[in-house]
């Protein structure tokens, strides 16, 4: 494990979940009901958003439940005369909408970035909102939107896997907040797709404890959920062991960088020492102090785009020198 800038776990109190016993069967079970709808995807072209050396691809597909969700595609032009590009899945954070990828692609990876159910291009069948996801149908595991949520982002990451100009045994992961917790689930429920994941400030780790020991959204959402229905709390905190991803860490085979800001207010840092703690394999764990929720940006991207290279190997098919400049992360 390679640890940069160390500092000792400023824990506040033990962060723990206890996994449940039927957890195995609750993602067998949530897996196979994805598999029952087929993806039915499409991929339009944008003519507006394409140009300056990247294809855009406005990409819908169906999910779980039938729900139809988006997501943006960007490979670099002329990539189908490419034997095969590096993938890499991005996971936008809990506010935020997908970003359209084009500094990545100019690098030469083709990128799905995902907009789950409640996304903006993914609200026509489920928009429990802002504040709201967090909470929605959470007193039971398996009515709780957050799991389908996970789902759809499975599912962007089984079409990547499948596009012809994608080298399936080079796809990596990337996120923060939200993103970052979902990219180590991704690294956990398709461990022989995903060669190396990148998750910044995770989100949903330590679902419980990270509403005790912060006063911030999006886990307010839950403090207050249960100051208006505080008879729910056994429902409430079943339901989040299984969604927890702490619970799915120990099944992270591929190579992990996980990055934090020790002044984070949003994911408690010892959260993320925790996860840290059960990804079995090689991690590379960055500590900014004096950093918040941004967890070391501007300053960790460059680290971002090394990880990723190193594993991935894109060969920038369309890099142009003045794209290179700025974040990726």
């Amino acid at each position: 494990m390679t640890r940069h800038e160390v500092l000792p776990n400023p824990s506040r109190g033990p962060v723990a979940v206890e996994r449940p016993d039927d957890f195995d069967e609750f993602w067998r079970d949530s897996l196979t009901y994805l598999d029952r709808t087929p993806a039915a995807a499409t991929y339009t072209r944008d003519e507006i958003l394409s140009g300056d050396g990247v294809d855009v691809y406005d990409v819908r597909y169906d999910s779980a439940g039938g729900v139809r969700v988006a997501a943006w595609l960007t490979v670099p032009e002329g990539a189908e005369q490419v034997a095969s590009l590096p993938g890499i899945l991005l996971i936008p954070g809990y506010i935020s909408d997908p970003t359209v990828a084009k500094s990545w692609s100019l690098r030469g990876y083709a990128v799905m970035s995902v907009a789950p159910r409640g996304k903006v291009r993914a609200l026509d069948h489920v928009n429990p909102g802002y504040p709201g996801l967090l909470v929605d149908g959470v007193t039971d595991p398996y009515s709780a939107t957050y799991r389908s949520f996970y789902l759809d982002v499975v599912r962007g990451l089984d079409l990547l896997e499948q596009l012809d100009v994608v080298d399936a045994a080079r796809i990596g992961v990337h996120g923060s907040s939200q993103g970052g917790g979902l990219a180590v689930m991704l690294g956990a429920l398709r461990p022989d797709s995903v060669a190396c994941l990148s998750a910044g400030a995770p989100y949903l780790c330590g679902i419980m404890d990270s509403a005790r020991l912060t006063l911030t959204y999006p886990y307010q959402e839950i403090r207050e959920y249960l100051s208006v229905h505080p008879e729910r709390f056994a429902a409430v905190d079943r339901t989040y062991a299984y969604l927890d991803v702490l619970n799915l860490a120990d099944r992270v085979v591929c190579p992990a960088q996980v990055y934090i800001g020790m002044g984070d207010d949003v994911c408690p840092p010892e959260t993320a020492y925790e996860l840290v703690d059960r990804i079995p394999g090689d991690v590379e764990f960055l500590t900014y102090d004096g950093c918040a929720h941004g967890a070391g940006l501007p300053w960790v991207s460059a680290e971002i785009d090394a990880f990723l290279d190193a594993h991935l190997h894109p060969s920038a098919v369309a890099q142009r020198e003045h794209d290179q400049i700025g974040s990726n992360a």
